[in-house]
Protein backbone atom coordinates (compact mmCIF):
# COMPACT_ATOMS: atom_id res chain seq x y z
CA UNK A 1 0.00 0.00 0.00
CA UNK A 2 1.29 3.71 -1.16
CA UNK A 3 2.50 6.10 2.36
CA UNK A 4 -0.06 8.03 1.06
CA UNK A 5 -3.09 5.80 1.53
CA UNK A 6 -1.79 4.22 4.98
CA UNK A 7 -1.34 7.47 6.33
CA UNK A 8 -4.69 8.87 5.61
CA UNK A 9 -5.95 5.55 7.36
CA UNK A 10 -4.12 6.42 9.83
CA UNK A 11 -5.58 9.42 10.34
CA UNK A 12 -9.02 8.42 10.45
CA UNK A 13 -8.00 6.37 13.15
CA UNK A 14 -6.03 9.23 14.69
CA UNK A 15 -9.63 11.57 14.97
CA UNK A 16 -12.18 8.92 16.01
CA UNK A 17 -13.32 11.10 18.76
CA UNK A 18 -13.16 14.39 17.07
CA UNK A 19 -16.72 13.63 16.25
CA UNK A 20 -19.76 12.39 17.87
CA UNK A 21 -22.89 10.58 17.28
CA UNK A 22 -23.69 8.88 13.95
CA UNK A 23 -22.07 9.89 10.73
CA UNK A 24 -24.91 11.21 8.36
CA UNK A 25 -22.76 11.73 5.17
CA UNK A 26 -19.20 10.38 3.53
CA UNK A 27 -17.86 12.73 0.52
CA UNK A 28 -14.57 11.48 -1.30
CA UNK A 29 -13.73 14.77 -3.01
CA UNK A 30 -11.27 17.47 -2.77
CA UNK A 31 -9.63 16.82 -6.55
CA UNK A 32 -9.93 13.02 -8.02
CA UNK A 33 -11.09 10.49 -5.72
CA UNK A 34 -12.55 8.98 -9.00
CA UNK A 35 -9.58 7.30 -9.84
CA UNK A 36 -8.33 5.67 -6.63
CA UNK A 37 -8.42 2.21 -6.99
CA UNK A 38 -11.46 -0.09 -5.78
CA UNK A 39 -9.53 -1.14 -3.24
CA UNK A 40 -8.17 1.88 -1.94
CA UNK A 41 -12.25 2.98 -1.32
CA UNK A 42 -12.63 -0.38 0.20
CA UNK A 43 -10.18 0.28 2.69
CA UNK A 44 -11.31 3.75 3.49
CA UNK A 45 -14.73 2.91 3.85
CA UNK A 46 -13.55 -0.25 6.01
CA UNK A 47 -11.86 2.34 8.24
CA UNK A 48 -14.20 4.70 8.75
CA UNK A 49 -16.52 1.88 10.02
CA UNK A 50 -13.95 0.59 12.20
CA UNK A 51 -13.73 3.60 14.28
CA UNK A 52 -17.05 5.96 13.74
CA UNK A 53 -20.33 4.94 13.80
CA UNK A 54 -22.33 5.49 10.97
CA UNK A 55 -26.47 6.33 10.12
CA UNK A 56 -27.96 3.80 8.49
CA UNK A 57 -29.26 6.36 5.98
CA UNK A 58 -25.64 7.77 4.82
CA UNK A 59 -25.38 9.72 2.17
CA UNK A 60 -22.24 8.58 0.35
CA UNK A 61 -20.72 10.69 -2.57
CA UNK A 62 -18.06 10.55 -4.87
CA UNK A 63 -16.63 13.28 -6.52
CA UNK A 64 -15.88 12.76 -10.00
CA UNK A 65 -14.55 14.16 -13.37
CA UNK A 66 -16.73 13.42 -16.76
CA UNK A 67 -13.44 11.68 -18.31
CA UNK A 68 -12.35 9.40 -15.65
CA UNK A 69 -16.57 7.67 -15.16
CA UNK A 70 -17.50 4.44 -16.96
CA UNK A 71 -19.80 1.67 -16.23
CA UNK A 72 -17.65 -0.90 -14.68
CA UNK A 73 -16.38 1.90 -12.02
CA UNK A 74 -19.85 3.21 -11.09
CA UNK A 75 -20.80 -0.71 -10.42
CA UNK A 76 -17.42 -0.67 -8.32
CA UNK A 77 -18.28 2.28 -6.18
CA UNK A 78 -22.27 0.93 -5.36
CA UNK A 79 -20.72 -2.22 -4.30
CA UNK A 80 -18.48 -0.63 -1.87
CA UNK A 81 -21.48 1.95 -0.89
CA UNK A 82 -21.32 5.12 -2.84
CA UNK A 83 -25.06 6.35 -3.61
CA UNK A 84 -24.27 9.18 -5.27
CA UNK A 85 -21.82 10.59 -7.64
CA UNK A 86 -20.88 14.67 -8.40
CA UNK A 87 -19.56 15.33 -11.45
CA UNK A 88 -18.05 18.17 -12.94
CA UNK A 89 -19.74 18.48 -16.02
CA UNK A 90 -19.35 21.99 -15.94
CA UNK A 91 -20.62 23.33 -20.06
CA UNK A 92 -21.92 21.15 -22.73
CA UNK A 93 -19.81 23.52 -25.00
CA UNK A 94 -16.59 22.56 -26.24
CA UNK A 95 -15.79 26.53 -26.32
CA UNK A 96 -16.15 27.16 -22.72
CA UNK A 97 -14.94 23.83 -21.82
CA UNK A 98 -11.59 24.69 -23.78
CA UNK A 99 -11.69 28.06 -22.79
CA UNK A 100 -11.67 26.48 -18.65
CA UNK A 101 -8.97 24.34 -19.79
CA UNK A 102 -11.01 21.30 -18.91
CA UNK A 103 -9.33 18.07 -19.59
CA UNK A 104 -12.76 16.07 -20.43
CA UNK A 105 -15.11 17.16 -23.72
CA UNK A 106 -18.73 17.41 -24.02
CA UNK A 107 -18.83 13.85 -25.38
CA UNK A 108 -17.04 12.39 -22.19
CA UNK A 109 -20.04 14.50 -20.50
CA UNK A 110 -22.39 12.69 -21.70
CA UNK A 111 -21.21 9.39 -22.01
CA UNK A 112 -20.30 9.88 -17.78
CA UNK A 113 -23.76 10.37 -17.13
CA UNK A 114 -25.10 7.78 -19.01
CA UNK A 115 -22.47 5.16 -17.35
CA UNK A 116 -24.29 6.66 -13.94
CA UNK A 117 -27.53 5.66 -14.49
CA UNK A 118 -26.86 2.63 -16.31
CA UNK A 119 -24.09 1.91 -13.54
CA UNK A 120 -26.56 2.20 -10.79
CA UNK A 121 -26.53 5.26 -8.97
CA UNK A 122 -28.79 7.51 -10.76
CA UNK A 123 -28.42 10.08 -7.81
CA UNK A 124 -26.61 12.38 -9.55
CA UNK A 125 -25.59 15.90 -8.87
CA UNK A 126 -24.25 18.19 -11.71
CA UNK A 127 -21.29 20.98 -11.81
CA UNK A 128 -22.80 23.89 -14.29
CA UNK A 129 -20.34 27.35 -14.28
CA UNK A 130 -21.96 30.48 -15.83
CA UNK A 131 -20.78 33.69 -17.12
CA UNK A 132 -17.87 32.81 -19.36
CA UNK A 133 -16.62 34.67 -21.79
CA UNK A 134 -17.76 32.53 -24.65
CA UNK A 135 -20.98 31.69 -23.25
CA UNK A 136 -24.06 32.69 -24.67
CA UNK A 137 -27.59 33.06 -23.10
CA UNK A 138 -28.54 30.46 -25.82
CA UNK A 139 -25.66 28.12 -24.80
CA UNK A 140 -26.15 28.26 -21.22
CA UNK A 141 -30.17 27.79 -21.63
CA UNK A 142 -28.78 24.70 -23.71
CA UNK A 143 -26.59 22.55 -21.34
CA UNK A 144 -29.37 23.43 -18.48
CA UNK A 145 -31.75 21.59 -21.22
CA UNK A 146 -29.58 18.71 -21.37
CA UNK A 147 -29.65 18.23 -18.02
CA UNK A 148 -33.17 18.65 -17.48
CA UNK A 149 -33.88 15.96 -20.05
CA UNK A 150 -31.41 13.29 -18.39
CA UNK A 151 -33.68 14.59 -15.43
CA UNK A 152 -30.48 15.08 -13.09
CA UNK A 153 -31.71 15.37 -9.60
CA UNK A 154 -29.23 18.18 -8.33
CA UNK A 155 -27.91 20.47 -9.97
CA UNK A 156 -24.95 23.16 -8.71
CA UNK A 157 -24.58 26.35 -10.23
CA UNK A 158 -21.53 28.65 -9.97
CA UNK A 159 -20.39 31.92 -11.67
CA UNK A 160 -16.83 31.98 -12.94
CA UNK A 161 -14.61 33.52 -10.33
CA UNK A 162 -11.28 34.50 -11.48
CA UNK A 163 -9.06 33.89 -8.24
CA UNK A 164 -5.79 36.05 -8.03
CA UNK A 165 -2.02 34.93 -8.73
CA UNK A 166 -3.92 31.93 -10.62
CA UNK A 167 -3.07 31.79 -14.63
CA UNK A 168 -6.47 32.82 -15.77
CA UNK A 169 -5.98 36.20 -13.64
CA UNK A 170 -2.63 36.88 -15.32
CA UNK A 171 -3.60 36.07 -18.87
CA UNK A 172 -7.00 38.44 -17.92
CA UNK A 173 -4.32 41.24 -16.72
CA UNK A 174 -2.47 40.49 -19.78
CA UNK A 175 -5.19 41.44 -22.23
CA UNK A 176 -4.46 37.52 -22.96
CA UNK A 177 -7.93 36.34 -22.53
CA UNK A 178 -11.54 38.11 -22.40
CA UNK A 179 -12.60 39.42 -19.01
CA UNK A 180 -15.16 38.72 -16.60
CA UNK A 181 -18.72 40.32 -17.29
CA UNK A 182 -20.02 41.03 -14.31
CA UNK A 183 -23.48 42.17 -15.65
CA UNK A 184 -23.69 39.03 -18.20
CA UNK A 185 -23.24 36.67 -15.15
CA UNK A 186 -26.24 38.24 -13.28
CA UNK A 187 -28.21 37.85 -16.55
CA UNK A 188 -27.17 34.13 -16.46
CA UNK A 189 -28.09 33.70 -13.15
CA UNK A 190 -31.70 35.10 -13.59
CA UNK A 191 -31.68 32.37 -16.26
CA UNK A 192 -30.57 29.74 -14.45
CA UNK A 193 -33.09 30.34 -11.28
CA UNK A 194 -35.71 30.79 -14.09
CA UNK A 195 -35.02 27.89 -15.69
CA UNK A 196 -34.84 24.84 -13.13
CA UNK A 197 -37.40 26.34 -11.11
CA UNK A 198 -40.12 25.88 -14.25
CA UNK A 199 -38.42 22.18 -14.43
CA UNK A 200 -39.33 21.60 -10.89
CA UNK A 201 -36.38 22.27 -9.19
CA UNK A 202 -35.93 23.99 -6.04
CA UNK A 203 -33.04 26.53 -5.10
CA UNK A 204 -32.71 25.94 -1.48
CA UNK A 205 -29.50 27.30 -1.15
CA UNK A 206 -28.14 30.23 -3.91
CA UNK A 207 -26.15 27.56 -6.16
CA UNK A 208 -27.87 24.67 -5.35
CA UNK A 209 -31.09 23.29 -7.14
CA UNK A 210 -32.52 19.90 -6.37
CA UNK A 211 -35.68 18.03 -7.91
CA UNK A 212 -38.39 16.83 -3.92
CA UNK A 213 -36.17 15.30 -1.31
CA UNK A 214 -32.98 15.39 -3.40
CA UNK A 215 -31.16 18.32 -1.87
CA UNK A 216 -27.38 17.52 -0.67
CA UNK A 217 -27.65 16.31 2.86
CA UNK A 218 -23.67 17.23 3.03
CA UNK A 219 -23.74 20.62 2.14
CA UNK A 220 -26.96 21.10 3.95
CA UNK A 221 -25.08 19.86 7.12
CA UNK A 222 -22.08 22.30 6.55
CA UNK A 223 -24.64 25.37 6.16
CA UNK A 224 -26.46 24.25 8.88
CA UNK A 225 -23.23 24.08 11.02
CA UNK A 226 -23.40 20.85 11.56
CA UNK A 227 -19.61 19.66 12.76
CA UNK A 228 -17.02 17.60 9.89
CA UNK A 229 -14.22 15.99 9.92
CA UNK A 230 -11.76 16.55 6.90
CA UNK A 231 -9.24 13.32 6.43
CA UNK A 232 -6.09 14.09 4.08
CA UNK A 233 -3.58 17.02 3.50
CA UNK A 234 -5.19 20.62 3.14
CA UNK A 235 -8.27 19.06 4.55
CA UNK A 236 -10.47 21.11 6.83
CA UNK A 237 -12.90 20.06 9.83
CA UNK A 238 -15.08 21.80 12.14
CA UNK A 239 -16.63 21.23 15.54
CA UNK A 240 -18.76 24.28 16.15
CA UNK A 241 -16.16 26.23 18.49
CA UNK A 242 -12.73 25.76 16.51
CA UNK A 243 -11.92 25.30 12.71
CA UNK A 244 -8.86 23.11 12.05
CA UNK A 245 -7.40 22.32 8.79
CA UNK A 246 -4.73 20.09 7.80
CA UNK A 247 -0.73 20.87 6.63
CA UNK A 248 -1.02 20.89 2.24
CA UNK A 249 2.12 19.58 2.24
CA UNK A 250 1.82 15.63 1.38
CA UNK A 251 5.44 14.63 2.15
CA UNK A 252 5.19 16.84 5.72
CA UNK A 253 1.51 14.98 6.34
CA UNK A 254 2.87 11.26 5.90
CA UNK A 255 5.50 11.98 8.21
CA UNK A 256 3.66 13.43 10.86
CA UNK A 257 0.89 10.66 10.65
CA UNK A 258 3.36 7.90 10.90
CA UNK A 259 4.63 9.75 13.98
CA UNK A 260 1.00 9.60 15.23
CA UNK A 261 0.39 13.58 15.01
CA UNK A 262 -2.41 15.02 13.07
CA UNK A 263 -0.41 18.02 11.80
CA UNK A 264 -3.04 20.97 11.88
CA UNK A 265 -3.36 24.11 12.63
CA UNK A 266 -6.15 25.51 15.00
CA UNK A 267 -8.54 28.39 14.97
CA UNK A 268 -10.82 28.79 17.65
CA UNK A 269 -13.96 30.54 17.16
CA UNK A 270 -14.97 33.97 18.75
CA UNK A 271 -18.69 34.38 19.06
CA UNK A 272 -18.88 37.16 16.81
CA UNK A 273 -17.00 35.05 13.91
CA UNK A 274 -19.34 32.31 14.67
CA UNK A 275 -22.09 34.68 14.29
CA UNK A 276 -21.26 35.98 10.97
CA UNK A 277 -20.79 32.78 9.42
CA UNK A 278 -24.38 31.77 10.54
CA UNK A 279 -25.66 34.86 8.83
CA UNK A 280 -23.44 34.10 5.70
CA UNK A 281 -24.83 30.69 5.66
CA UNK A 282 -28.12 30.93 6.46
CA UNK A 283 -28.83 33.84 4.20
CA UNK A 284 -27.95 31.81 0.99
CA UNK A 285 -30.26 28.86 2.40
CA UNK A 286 -34.04 29.24 1.31
CA UNK A 287 -35.07 29.23 4.70
CA UNK A 288 -33.12 31.84 5.89
CA UNK A 289 -32.10 32.90 9.49
CA UNK A 290 -33.70 32.15 12.80
CA UNK A 291 -34.08 34.78 15.50
CA UNK A 292 -34.91 32.30 18.13
CA UNK A 293 -31.54 30.70 17.20
CA UNK A 294 -29.73 33.68 17.14
CA UNK A 295 -30.75 34.63 20.52
CA UNK A 296 -29.88 31.26 21.87
CA UNK A 297 -26.82 31.09 20.46
CA UNK A 298 -25.13 34.41 20.58
CA UNK A 299 -26.96 36.08 23.26
CA UNK A 300 -29.53 39.37 22.99
CA UNK A 301 -26.80 41.73 21.59
CA UNK A 302 -26.30 39.95 18.59
CA UNK A 303 -30.45 39.80 17.54
CA UNK A 304 -30.81 43.53 18.37
CA UNK A 305 -28.12 43.96 16.16
CA UNK A 306 -29.75 41.73 13.86
CA UNK A 307 -33.03 43.80 14.37
CA UNK A 308 -31.51 46.86 13.53
CA UNK A 309 -30.52 45.81 10.41
CA UNK A 310 -34.19 44.71 9.06
CA UNK A 311 -36.08 47.66 8.74
CA UNK A 312 -34.30 49.44 5.99
CA UNK A 313 -33.14 45.65 4.06
CA UNK A 314 -37.54 45.46 4.22
CA UNK A 315 -38.29 48.32 2.44
CA UNK A 316 -35.81 47.79 -0.50
CA UNK A 317 -37.37 43.99 -0.71
CA UNK A 318 -34.01 42.57 0.53
CA UNK A 319 -35.76 40.11 2.76
CA UNK A 320 -39.16 38.60 3.12
CA UNK A 321 -40.65 37.65 6.60
CA UNK A 322 -40.90 33.61 7.63
CA UNK A 323 -42.15 31.64 10.24
CA UNK A 324 -39.07 32.24 12.30
CA UNK A 325 -37.15 34.88 11.02
CA UNK A 326 -36.22 36.44 7.17
CA UNK A 327 -34.83 35.04 4.28
CA UNK A 328 -33.71 37.29 0.83
CA UNK A 329 -35.95 37.75 -1.61
CA UNK A 330 -35.99 36.22 -5.02
CA UNK A 331 -34.46 39.58 -6.99
CA UNK A 332 -31.84 39.74 -4.35
CA UNK A 333 -30.63 36.45 -4.25
CA UNK A 334 -27.79 37.07 -6.81
CA UNK A 335 -26.48 40.03 -3.92
CA UNK A 336 -26.62 37.07 -1.05
CA UNK A 337 -23.48 37.15 -0.03
CA UNK A 338 -23.34 41.47 0.19
CA UNK A 339 -25.95 41.50 2.26
CA UNK A 340 -25.76 38.97 4.74
CA UNK A 341 -21.86 41.11 5.17
CA UNK A 342 -23.99 43.86 6.51
CA UNK A 343 -25.20 41.62 9.26
CA UNK A 344 -21.54 40.98 10.48
CA UNK A 345 -20.77 41.90 14.06
CA UNK A 346 -17.49 44.09 13.62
Amino acid sequence: MEPFNMALLKEIELQKNYLQGPIETIYLGGGTPSLLAIQDIENLIHQIRLHFQLANDIEFTLEANPDDIDVAKVQSWKNVGVNRLSIGIQSFQQKSLDWMNRAHTTHQSHQAIQAALQGGIPNISADLIYGTPHLSDEDLIADLKELTQYAIPHISCYALTVEEKTALHTMIQQQKMEAVDVEKQARHFEIVVDTLEKNGMEQYEISNFSQPHYRSKHNSNYWNGIPYLGLGPSAHSFNKTSRQWNVANNALYIKSIEENKVPFELEALSLATRYNEYMMTSLRCIEGFDNQYIETAFGKDFLDHTMTMIEPMLEKELLTPTLNGYAITKKAKFLADGIASDFFWI
